[in-house]
């Protein structure tokens, strides 16, 4: 449901735009296929809070298919890809993941997300290129 009522970036253009267009706030960009389990999953926990994080950050979709300019520049080959951009800079987030570039995961605590978004914001504000995540998730995939 929350991919419905959260703005699509239908062209290569529009995610440009999206991305030129704030100058104050962090864009956040779920790119993924609106289809897939995982991305309706992530577009529901972006919707739910993206009122929440609304003065610092905008929350856009973006389904890989149908703009596939971005798939090889960003390396989007997973179900579910959220990147952060700050004033036309793409900001990398360390997880203690190894990919410092994207959100690959669905995250299960909403609060958790928002947390992560103020922290890439407020890094990023202070002209940080890379921040490093509140939560170290290095272990999250148990083998």
């Amino acid at each position: 449901m929350g991919s419905i009522l959260l703005p699509h970036l239908n062209t290569g253009w529009h995610v440009d735009q999206a991305i030129l267009s704030e100058e104050d706030r962090l864009v956040v960009i779920r790119f993924g296929r609106d289809h897939d389990l995982e991305c309706m999953k992530m577009d529901d926990h972006l919707y739910s809070v993206a009122e929440k994080i609304r003065n610092f950050a905008a929350v856009y979709v973006c389904d890989i298919d149908q703009v596939p300019e971005f798939n090889q520049m960003y390396e989007l080959y997973d179900p579910v890809s959220v990147m952060f951009f700050y004033r036309n800079k793409h900001i990398m987030c360390d997880f203690g993941t190894g990919d410092n570039n994207k959100l690959n995961w669905v995250l299960e605590d909403k609060q958790e997300l928002i947390d992560i978004i103020e922290t890439v914001y407020r890094g990023a504000s202070k002209g940080k290129g890379l921040v490093v995540s509140p939560k170290d998730y290095s272990t999250k995939h148990k083998f």
